[in-house]
C-alpha cells in the first residue's frame, strides 16, 4: 500500500515540477514573433545600414526651424497642462459644491 502512495507522490511531485517549469519558461513568453504577426506588427530592423542612411539624411535645423518647433512644443505642453489643471480643479471643487 505504501508503494502505491509513494508512486502517486512521485507522480504528483513530477507534475508540479513540470508545471513550475512551464510557468518559468520565459522563452515561450518572450517569443512574440507569432503574436506580433497576428497583429500585423513587425519587429524593428537591426540592419545598421538603414540607421546610417537615416542619419546621413538628417540635418541640423536652422535657428528659425528650431524656434518654431520650440514654440509649438511649448504651446502643446501648456495646453495639456492647462487642460489637466481644469480637470483637476473641476474634480476637486465640484464635489465640495454638492
Amino acid at each position: 500500500m505504501s508503494e502505491g502512495t509513494n508512486e502517486a507522490e512521485k507522480k504528483s511531485s513530477l507534475k508540479t515540477k513540470f508545471d513550475l517549469k512551464n510557468k518559468l519558461d520565459l522563452k515561450g513568453k518572450l517569443d512574440l514573433d507569432d503574436r506580433m504577426e497576428d497583429l500585423g506588427v513587425s519587429m524593428p530592423s537591426t540592419n545598421v545600414n538603414e540607421y546610417i542612411r537615416v542619419l546621413k539624411l538628417a540635418r541640423k535645423p536652422s535657428r528659425e526651424e528650431f524656434t518654431m518647433i520650440a514654440k509649438v512644443s511649448m504651446a502643446g505642453i501648456g495646453l495639456i497642462g492647462t487642460l489637466g489643471f481644469v480637470i483637476y480643479a473641476l474634480l476637486t471643487e465640484l464635489p465640495k459644491a454638492f
